[in-house]
């Protein structure tokens, strides 16, 4: 084992011990990195009381001196910035450069944080002679994350540094496929000046995600992961009176249309379906083909031969969903459909006891195919041809999931005509992962987000805090009139 088991993080130190533990095994080679703790309820009620404890003096701080910890923290992640890539690539079986590319990710959204002062200074009206009305943005109180496996440190981001910089104290609760990388962000918070409860982890499975969802007193609660899973906390957390903002999985569609640039499209397409090993909510996994497309089909396989197990293509999360990924494969081929390029059964000379599934292109997919209509979650693109443009977005709009959609033309018209008409949140044009940049918001539609608003960006600010509104006299010549 290489690392220390795991343990929760509660009013700045790392302690407990559990009944049950799980491995934490690496995708990449199937070694044992650490074991992390199923927490029982009463480990959540010692970090919610210590948040509770640190949540009136973290609120009274002005938000300009709450945002200069988060100063710190990007210069700390910067500093840190390849240990924290080894070790996201280790737990999850992402290769060095795509975990590079989430820290630097994470960076972005810690300097986003630092910009909160700027963006919620309030507003302030005389609305009658003598009577001024102000807003400004109070803080929730405790609030939690729910994060999943696929970016051990991006996902947590998405909603640390603005939670707490706009005030609030959290508890996350980290996928058990990946505690790690929590850990070491707990620790450069603290060296940052975080101070003691104001973040709070809490390991386990769905014991403790129930009890977070339960718990009196978290005011709030985000989750990212599966559809499914998302329904679930989404409900519950509701049920129980609780702000909650779910996001789920993904279906996400590209159309490739006839006057695309061949390469530029290639190349895209070929990336956004094997990035990360297309275990990202943002990944494309279904591919329509509008008319005649042969050629960039031809240099999509192309591209995708390029891209090779254990060298510029990481492993999936585990032996589970290897096998799970690879029926779907099965399945679309027996029910008649042509691997083009065929991923299944990859070994990487060194690492056979890693989970590995290659790039795989297949054609001739149908729209009633299982993996047409589900999330894959692997290096896999499925492509379903159409003659129009028309039935192309009567395909995706189909789909119950609405994340993110992309078209591939030269054509500015017909662009907005799919940007208009795609039922997705997020949309591309010539873009395989159509993800906005900070300061703008991350989120789709449909079954792919449940709750108001989006988990970035500036619209994460209405989720984490709640309006105070203040009417305010002091001269007496104003008189008395309705406003009094």
């Amino acid at each position: 084992m290489k690392y220390n088991v795991v343990q929760n993080y509660i009013n700045g130190k790392f302690s407990g011990s559990a009944d049950r533990y799980l491995d934490v095994i690496s995708p990449l080679d199937g070694t044992e990195l650490s074991k992390v703790p199923m927490s029982k309820k009463e480990d959540l009620d010692a970090a919610v009381a210590a948040a509770k404890k640190a949540f009136p003096a973290w609120s009274r701080t002005t938000i300009k001196d709450r945002v200069q910890v988060f100063f710190k923290f990007k210069t700390l992640l910067e500093k840190h910035l390849q240990e924290l890539a080894e070790l996201c690539s280790e737990e999850n079986g992402k290769t060095i450069g795509e975990s590079v590319a989430e820290i630097e990710k994470c960076i972005e959204l810690t300097e986003f944080a630092t910009s909160l002062p700027q963006l919620i200074t309030g507003e302030l009206l005389e609305v009658s002679r003598g009577v001024e009305c102000r807003t400004e943005h109070a803080p929730l109180g405790v609030v939690a994350s729910i994060v999943p496996f696929n970016f051990p440190a991006m996902v947590p981001m998405w909603t640390i540094p603005n939670a707490i910089a706009l005030g609030n104290c959290m508890i996350i609760k980290p996928s058990e496929k990946v505690p790690l990388s929590c850990g070491r962000i707990a620790e450069l918070l603290k060296e940052a000046g975080l101070p003691d409860g104001v973040f709070n982890i809490v390991h386990g499975d769905v014991e403790i995600v129930n009890a977070i969802c339960d718990h009196p007193e978290i005011e709030a609660v985000s989750f990212v992961g599966s559809t499914k899973i998302a329904k679930v906390v989404y409900q519950r957390a509701t049920s129980n009176y609780k702000r909650c903002l779910a996001l789920g999985g993904a279906k996400n569609h590209l159309m490739v249309l006839p006057d695309a640039i061949p390469s530029m499209t290639a190349q895209n397409v070929a990336a956004s379906m094997s990035g990360c090993a297309g275990q990202r909510c943002m990944a494309a996994s279904a591919m329509i083909a509008v008319g005649n497309v042969d050629s960039i089909i031809d240099k999509i396989c192309e591209e995708a031969s390029k891209i090779v197990p254990g060298d510029n293509l990481g492993a999936v999360i585990n032996k589970e969903s290897q096998q799970r990924i690879e029926k779907y494969i099965s399945e679309a081929e027996a029910a008649g459909a042509k691997v083009l390029v065929d991923g299944r059964n990859s070994k990487v000379k060194g690492k056979e006891n890693g989970t590995y599934v290659g790039p795989t292109v297949i054609d001739n997919v149908t729209p009633d195919m299982a993996i047409a209509k589900e999330e894959v979650f692997g290096p896999v693109i499925a492509i379903m041809r159409t003659k129009t443009v028309d039935e192309a977005i009567a395909i995706e709009n189909s789909n119950p999931y609405g994340n993110a959609a992309s078209v591939f033309t030269q054509n500015g018209g017909m662009a907005r005509y799919i940007i208009d008409k795609a039922s997705a949140g997020m949309v591309g044009v010539n873009v395989g992962v159509p993800v906005p940049r900070e300061p703008f918001s991350f989120g789709g539609w449909n079954d792919s987000k449940f709750g108001v608003g989006d988990i970035t960006g500036k619209s994460s600010i209405e989720f984490w805090t709640k309006l105070k509104k203040s009417t305010v006299k002091w001269n007496a010549e104003a008189g008395i009139n309705w406003m009094s």
